[in-house]
């Protein structure tokens, strides 16, 4: 049987058509049609993006059983293909074109114009959508809420509203929508990343492992999944799990600059500070901003492995541009790291002329 029209997926609910008893063959057309990116302000609709649509088609097929979806990438017609009934609700065309429009205002109009043939899910959550992009949070908020009073098992709304909290500062809400959207739709990986990603803001460290190692296991190559996972090891004291996971994000993206960093990271805190030394000068290499955070750390590995001169160096040159309280608190930082390594590393040498730097630097600042 024919699926609907692929333009029309990111604003229909529910997305599949009712499918028969037994073994299906799907047919699919001109999928791309399905994914539109012409929004702005870093906004994107859930329903417009791959990985969404993919897991729920998944998801369908798996509970319906014996079930095949096709997706050629061009549109074309298979003589005796049964095409879907044609869907009544006149909304789904306008929504398609408004998603289609590089101007966020416009679109925004097209959206509540959508609204006027009837205030259904997928029209809330489109328009939301659009007012997030124009910053119009409170309308937003209303459509969203509407939308999920409607569908409330729709994992779409509440990966959106998700969204919202975010842009409102509310982690603990946030984590709240991910986790509904996650727990509808566990093939969906960004939802268990977003989710990760808010239960490591509110310090609960060892969920937000569960939910990393959630989206890791949907997408085992990913290497921003692997990073996380590493990060939140390492915050837990697992520190060799936590390397693994960075060298395999270097093995995926070696040009990474931050797979270096979070690697040497690792390192240093397991003491195995010239190891750290070389992933940090790796990260430095590829780091085309030479991030002063990471400089400093690179600095600090000098001192433990006895080029105090060098590390003073580095010191120097990668914080003498920065503004004045950023600077101040990158020193003060380093200063704290170093004296936390000097107490459990007393028989490190080299270190005094770095300290004494420091202080008097803070001390002239002050």
């Amino acid at each position: 049987m024919q699926a609907p029209p692929a333009a029309e997926w990111p604003f229909r609910y529910p997305l599949i058509p009712e499918l028969p008893s037994g073994p299906v063959v799907l047919r699919a057309d001109g999928v791309d049609a399905a994914f539109p990116d012409h929004q702005t302000n870093s906004t994107r609709l859930v329903t417009t993006q791959r990985a969404y649509l993919e897991a729920e088609w998944s998801a369908a097929l798996e509970k319906h059983g014996a079930a095949w979806l096709l997706m050629p990438g061009s549109s074309y017609t298979e003589p005796g293909a049964r095409p879907a009934e044609p869907d009544k609700n006149a909304s789904l065309t306008a929504l398609a074109r408004a998603f289609r429009l590089s101007d966020p205002v416009e679109r925004l109009k097209h959206c509540i114009a959508a609204l006027g043939a009837g205030r259904i899910a997928a029209a809330l959550v489109a328009t939301a959508s659009a007012c997030m992009e124009v910053n119009d949070f409170e309308a937003a908020a209303r459509d969203l809420d509407d939308a999920i009073a409607i569908a409330p098992d729709w994992p779409a709304v509440h990966f959106e509203r998700g969204k919202l909290w975010l842009r409102l500062d509310d982690m603990v809400k946030a984590s709240e929508s991910f986790q509904a959207a996650a727990s509808r739709l566990p093939r969906f990986a960004p939802a268990w990343a977003n989710l990760g990603a808010t239960l490591g803001e509110l310090d609960r460290p060892a969920e937000a492992l569960t939910a990393f190692e959630h989206a890791l296991a949907e997408e085992p190559g990913n290497p921003q999944a692997l990073n996380n996972v590493g990060v939140v090891r390492r915050e837990l004291g697992r520190l060799n799990e936590s390397e693994a996971a960075f060298r395999e994000v270097i093995r995926r993206l070696p040009d990474l600059a931050f797979g270096h960093y979070n690697l040497g990271h690792t390192l240093f805190l397991q003491g195995r500070f010239q190891a750290a030394l070389s992933a940090y000068a790796e990260g430095q290499a590829r780091d085309a901003e030479k991030n002063p955070v990471q400089a400093s750390r690179l600095a600090l590995c000098k001192v433990a492995t006895g080029d105090g001169a060098g590390a003073l160096r580095d010191l120097q040159r990668a914080t003498s541009a920065l503004p004045g309280e950023y600077r101040r608190q990158l020193l003060a930082d380093t200063s704290a790291i170093l004296w936390a390594l000097v107490t459990q590393h007393p028989e490190l040498t080299a270190w005094q002329p770095v300290h004494a730097w420091l202080t008097d630097e803070l001390r002239v600042k002050s």
